[in-house]
């Protein structure tokens, strides 16, 4: 029997102008208590090194998957949960917040979204929520995997 895994899809499905919006779902199934994650502008260009379309603090994390694990934070003053070998990107963890200026390359969560504006709503709650189904999945020596899919047309 092999190694039990959690996986955390994040599907990208609106590109504004200084934002993006996905939909978020765990193994498969819409996770109603934090469906939305919100992130800076997606600058990927396939094929194309990060180091030459990345805007620090200003830009999406590149597509893949990556090992979640939970790490100290300087900044947060606490263990968070920590999207691991980001290419170009260090210390991306999954947090609250409302618009794109409280990413800083990371991924806000919500429980709301509003297209529109490019905001997300009960941030706090929603991660909350997800951080308590990765601290359960972990807790049953669960791998989790995060999944960043979508970029614009």
């Amino acid at each position: 029997m092999g190694e039990a895994i959690m996986n955390i899809y994040q599907k990208r499905y609106k590109f504004g102008d200084d934002f993006t919006l996905s939909k978020l779902a765990i193994d498969g199934t819409p996770f109603d208590a934090c469906g939305y994650v919100l992130e800076d502008k997606v600058r990927e260009i396939a094929g194309i090194p990060v180091e030459k379309w990345k805007i620090k603090g200003e830009t999406a994390i590149p597509l893949g998957r990556y090992i979640m694990k939970k790490t100290p934070s300087e900044r947060w003053g606490k263990f968070m949960w920590e999207l691991t070998g980001v290419p170009g990107f260090t210390g991306i963890r999954p947090h609250s917040g409302n618009t794109s200026k409280d990413t800083e390359g990371c991924p806000i969560l919500g429980k709301e979204r509003d297209e529109r504006h490019g905001e997300v709503s009960g941030s706090r709650v929603a991660t909350a929520a997800l951080y308590a189904r990765m601290d359960a999945a972990a807790a049953r020596g669960e791998q989790i995997l995060w999944f960043v899919e979508g970029l614009p047309a």
